[in-house]
């Protein structure tokens, strides 16, 4: 299993924007593109996805730009990586889509999937941006 670029890259923006919360001034795409090194192209399209999914507020205008819609604590790496990917599915058993499966009627594992995304997902709700967002402390070797 492996995230996108584009859920990756939200990632490191979400962090970033963690990192500047409670500053009083709104961010803006350019700044955020320059901290992280993301494409401003895709900082854009990221905010819009972010922003759709309620995670970031933005306005447009002179002292515009976008601020984290809750604390950084508040937010999970289960909600950022959904508002790019969309729901996490391991298996379109589990997404609800039309399966074009050739095992689907004598599957035995299938029932058993739920669970497990569920075990995937809840892994991932379990990071906050808040500990994504803290400089690592490095432990140094016993």
């Amino acid at each position: 299993m492996r995230l996108s670029s584009l859920a990756d890259y939200a990632v490191v923006m979400m962090s970033a924007a963690a990192r500047h919360c409670g500053g009083i001034a709104r961010l803006n795409a350019t700044l955020l593109s320059e901290e992280t090194g993301v494409p401003l192209p895709t900082v854009q399209k990221l905010v819009s996805r972010l922003s759709a999914a309620g995670l970031i507020e933005s306005t447009r205008g002179t002292g515009g730009g976008f601020r984290l819609s809750r604390p950084p604590a508040m937010i999970s790496l289960a909600d950022i990586i959904e508002a790019v990917e969309g729901p996490i599915a391991l298996t379109s058993c589990v997404d609800g889509a039309s399966q074009d499966c050739c095992v689907e009627q004598t599957c035995k594992v299938k029932p058993h999937w739920n669970a497990v995304n569920g075990a995937v997902r809840g892994a991932l709700a379990g990071v906050s941006l808040a500990s994504l967002s803290q400089t690592p402390v490095l432990q140094a070797p016993a």
